[in-house]
């Protein structure tokens, strides 16, 4: 069987699904591997790299496209190669569901078999597959390195001849992956961290990792079965504000990471609570591209409002290609070795495994 993967549009998309590494435990499992020409190239992969493991190179992308029975992408294929396609071909890629609603069911119904990993079951047998906590892990980091380099004062506090630096006081909004890992890289670079979810869940994760709680009444209400936060009641929101704004005096840095699955981002920080922050404060919205956490927060662009720094990003993730493909080619890995019947050397879609049902487009 082979697998296939072109390059992504990199003015978009610097990740890439295929890394050298990966190739082995491909052809180990019997599979052969087609890449389009240059792939991996702008993260220092050789061609030479690639074809020491086996992998031969296509410069048409559509021949390789149509010669392949499992494509492997980041993002969904564009229309023109979409519409190559066919019956019994398989495609897994982060496939954006919610946003590519119309396009995927028209997929689906040409036969073509469609993984989505975004939807990946959070259960224990799929953790090695769990896209979403391995980009999220890296996206929380990286949010914090950016934020930190646009505030122009220390971080750690500094005890000098002249006089004493205080410590920054970072607010993580949303204690998810992200925002967990946010908070772990703020405080190993001497932040006062302080923290706020609406699942009480998050309580001790958040202050094992030596961050302050800030607890908001009902919480513990707000968490869906699958531990994913759930939408709150007009009286927890306006609790919520409440607490916010009052703490967003002391702030000097806000990394927002607050998401609802399939819907637009919960606005948490509006325009009147940004009086309260300092001038040359700064906040990273993790959110930005799906309608953001922030007032005013804008995909790609710096918006300065009273002095306060507000950034958002399309895709953070551009800026830690190398490490974030490494984590994303194991994670899709994983989820291949799990279609695939290794006794009758073929791929085997059980709709009665969790993994495979609740990612299938249908």
């Amino acid at each position: 069987m082979i697998i296939g993967s072109i390059s992504e549009n990199q003015d978009l998309e610097k990740r890439i699904s295929i890394t050298p590494e990966i190739v082995k435990k491909y052809t180990n499992l019997g599979f052969k591997i087609k890449l389009s020409k240059n792939y991996g190239k702008h993260l220092g992969f050789t061609e030479k790299d690639y074809k020491d493991v086996g992998v031969e190179f296509e410069i048409d992308d559509k021949k390789l496209i149509e010669n392949s029975d499992l494509i492997i992408q980041m993002n969904l294929l564009d229309d023109d190669n979409s519409s190559i396609l066919k019956s019994n071909q398989i495609l897994i890629g982060v496939l954006n569901p919610y946003k590519n609603k119309e396009k995927l069911e028209e997929l689906a119904k040409r036969k073509v078999n469609i993984f989505s990993l975004d939807l990946l079951p959070r259960i224990t047998r799929a953790q090695s597959m769990d896209i979403l906590s391995s980009q999220a892990n890296l996206a929380g980091y990286k949010s914090v390195i950016e934020s930190f380099s646009a505030y122009e004062k220390a971080i750690p506090m500094m005890m000098t001849a002249a006089g004493t630096i205080p410590a920054a006081k970072v607010l993580v909004v949303g204690a998810g992956v992200a925002g967990l890992q946010a908070i772990a890289t703020a405080k190993r670079m001497g932040a006062i961290v302080y923290a706020t979810d609406v699942r009480m869940a998050s309580k001790e994760q958040v202050e094992s990792l030596g961050g302050k709680f800030l607890t908001i009444e009902g919480s513990e209400n707000l968490e869906t079965e699958g531990g994913y936060a759930k939408e709150a009641s007009d009286e927890f929101k306006k609790k919520q504000e409440e607490l916010l704004a009052e703490t967003l005096k002391k702030i000097d840095i806000v990394i927002c990471t607050a998401l609802i699955p399939g819907k637009k981002a919960p606005l948490v920080i509006k325009e009147n609570m940004l009086e309260n922050m300092k001038p040359g404060s700064v906040i990273y919205d993790l959110a930005a591209v799906q309608g953001g956490n922030v007032a005013f927060s804008e995909v790609d662009k710096i918006i300065e409002k009273n002095g306060i720094k507000i950034m958002g990003e399309r895709n953070i993730l551009n800026k830690l290609p190398a490490s974030s493909s490494s984590l994303y080619a194991k994670n899709v890995f994983n989820f291949v070795t799990n279609l695939y019947d290794k006794e009758n050397k073929k791929i085997n879609i059980n709709l009665e495994d969790e993994i495979i049902s609740k990612t299938i487009i249908k």
